[in-house]
């Protein structure tokens, strides 16, 4: 126990050299940064930090120090620059400017507001947009994804309604591809339970059922039920309401959809299996869509995008950032780079809100660790699920 306390001591002896070393590391930082402003130079320098972690680590090759020691040099360079970035402001790149334009442009919520979702009468889409708002809400619908964009670009709708990921099936990769598209902000969301349920005509039965409709998403999310049926054709629809309207409306007994118990009554469809969904726990998170950025209150959550530098580390740094202001990381996700090979853009979201004192240092921080950036929006999480 003696050498226990004795070691114990030294790594307390350390730690207290080290924290005089950092101190002294932070001023120098900041001494930089006063350099740096009086020139008009940006904080981050790529290539010489790339070069400085080089040489760092190849001072402990052969060690098996290096992964640690990485890792260790590259969150005390990002604090560096945070002090830079507290020192020196924002700067005026333009990804910088445009998201302070978007924050000038901040409105409050809209009050009696109209509501677009994708989809027929009785979608899940259409139990998001009443759930989140409310049953009287006024409220229209449209065949596809990108028909919500447009609506909201012509101003026919105040919002929109749109799911943007599964947690079965994952991401409905359509969306984030237009959330990209169009100039939109996200100001809010709504997690909603997928019960599946197999429907027809009256009169049909299992054995009877030849075809079955529904939206891409309704057959993954049901492929163990399907796969006891293998005989059945599949026929993709826009929306699982749709299925239930076309199957409903040919009268055919050999006819079925699968869609929400809700479109069952709504069309007047027979329930032949319930709760078909393999995940018995399936949830769709569908965001509230809007072409201005709003303040509401409890906000929690930031969504943004961007792209990167096509270098080694440019990923690690960017994602060194959350890490180094305590920024939990909800989710990361990829999507091809249009007209580019094999480059991605990441959409990301992350506990906070734009209305914290420090999150322009924040921002301003992602900006210069990418090669593009835009604000998706901030929004009070849904913890429903």
């Amino acid at each position: 126990m003696d050498e226990l306390r004795a070691m114990r001591s030294e790594i307390d002896e350390i730690d207290e050299k080290l924290l005089d070393l950092y101190a002294r590391r932070m001023d120098v930082a900041r001494r930089i940064g006063e350099y740096k402003k009086a020139r008009g130079m940006q904080v981050f320098d790529p290539l010489r930090e790339k070069q400085l972690l080089e040489e760092k680590i190849e001072k402990v090759r052969g060690t098996g120090l290096e992964s640690g020691a990485t890792r260790f040099f590259e969150l005390l360079m990002s604090h560096s620059r945070h002090e830079q970035h507290m020192l020196m402001g924002p700067g005026v790149h333009p990804d910088y400017n445009s998201y302070r334009s978007a924050m000038a442009a901040m409105r409050d919520e809209v009050t009696d507001p109209s509501v677009v979702y994708q989809g027929q009468p009785g979608a899940y889409g259409e139990e998001a947009c009443i759930s989140f708002f409310k049953d009287t809400v006024r409220k229209t619908n449209v065949t596809t994804f990108e028909d919500v964009f447009r609506a909201l670009d012509r101003g026919d709708a105040d919002y929109g309604v749109l799911p943007i990921e599964n947690n079965s099936t994952g991401s409905i990769v359509q969306v984030f591809d237009l959330m990209t598209k169009y100039n939109c902000y996200m100001v809010g969301e709504k997690t909603i339970r997928i019960g599946h349920c197999l429907m027809a005509p009256e009169g049909s039965s299992l054995d009877a059922v030849t075809d079955v409709y529904s939206h891409e998403q309704g057959f993954l999310q049901s492929e163990g039920f399907l796969a006891k049926h293998p005989a059945w054709r599949r026929n993709i629809m826009e929306n699982t309401a749709e299925s239930a309207k076309k199957v409903a409306e040919s009268k055919d007994v050999s006819k079925a959809a699968i869609a929400s118990r809700r479109a069952a009554e709504i069309y007047g469809l027979a329930i032949l299996a319930e709760g078909i969904n393999s995940n018995e726990h399936n949830h769709t998170r569908f965001v509230i869509v809007s072409k201005a950025m709003e303040s509401r209150k409890g906000s929690d959550k930031i969504s943004v995008m961007f792209t990167l530098r096509h270098e080694v580390g440019s990923l690690h740094r960017m994602l060194s950032c959350f890490t180094s202001r305590g920024l939990n990381l909800l989710k990361i996700e990829s999507r091809p780079v249009a007209g580019k090979g094999w480059e991605y853009r990441f959409f990301t979201d992350f506990t906070g809100s734009l209305a914290y004192g420090n999150m322009d240092d924040v921002v301003a921080e992602l900006i210069e660790n990418s090669e593009s950036f835009r604000i998706l929006g901030s929004y009070k999480a849904d913890g429903g699920a």
